[in-house]
């Protein structure tokens, strides 16, 4: 069920965001040569304890999870392109990692992700995160009242084939409000002006990721991470946004 939040609904939102921004600013400070990924899921679980807030992960466990995911953070490293299980695995020099958090604070959820290179970075993984950061972004701008989510997967799509890349549209962006995935479902690649029409108060999370050479995937044996086909680098990028008749409005922003 799609449902639209009024203003003061949208402004008691704003803590959740600030919070996941909060953490995965924290997560990205930390990331480091010699940094193991446990270590990064014990500090986003201690900063849930002290907020008082409410992990969206740890007892997840949709139809496509081999069982309850039992972690806060996922922890996508080289060619785990999403829902990275963390395990023990100390950060090497030039590894790309992809950090993705969702947590639910006073009744609200907020889901945003980010991708850091560790270390020496190479010139094709600052590439493809900035073209993943500009498919992003372009689809942002397209979420104003009156378009249509089409228009956003066509934003997300044509960025990154513009740009040489094939686009997985087996998960993208979704709904977030009192839970963490909910209707409508935003595909990372679509056609424009088609799809639900965008009205004020709608809010959903919008998530492009994409991988160096392959749009294809396959399941970890961990039951969880999902893995390029072809061994290739991948990058995750997202952030939770509101429809307002103003424009669109970012929850999860990081401080610059």
């Amino acid at each position: 069920m799609i449902e639209l939040r009024t203003p003061a609904e949208i402004d008691q939102m704003r803590a959740a965001g600030t919070f996941v921004a909060e953490v995965l600013t924290a997560l990205t400070a930390a990331t480091a040569v010699g940094v193991n990924l446990l270590e990064l899921d014990a500090i986003a679980h201690s900063m849930i304890r002290e907020r008082g807030a409410e992990s969206c992960y740890i007892d997840y466990h949709p139809a496509f999870g081999a069982s309850p995911f039992g972690k806060v953070l996922c922890t996508s490293v080289n060619d785990a392109a999403l829902h990275g299980l963390p395990h023990d695995y100390t950060l090497l020099d030039g590894d790309l990692i992809s950090l993705d958090f969702a947590a639910n604070v006073e009744g609200w959820v907020a889901d945003s992700a980010v991708s850091v290179i560790v270390g020496t970075a190479r010139a094709e993984d600052v590439r493809l995160i900035e073209i993943t950061q500009l498919s992003l972004d372009a689809a942002i701008a397209t979420a104003v009242v009156g378009n249509r989510i089409g228009d956003i997967s066509a934003a997300i799509g044509r960025v990154g084939q513009e740009n040489g890349f094939t686009v997985n549209t087996d998960f993208g962006g979704h709904g977030v409000g009192r839970t963490m995935h909910g209707d409508p479902h935003i595909p990372n690649d679509g056609r424009p002006g088609r799809g639900l029409p965008l009205r004020a108060g709608l809010v959903f999370a919008i998530e492009p990721w994409l991988m160096q050479t392959t749009d294809r995937i396959f399941t970890d044996p961990d039951g969880w991470t999902l893995r390029s086909l072809d061994g290739s680098r991948a990058a995750h990028i997202e952030h939770t946004v509101a429809i307002t008749d103003d424009g669109p409005i970012i929850l999860t922003a990081r401080a610059a």
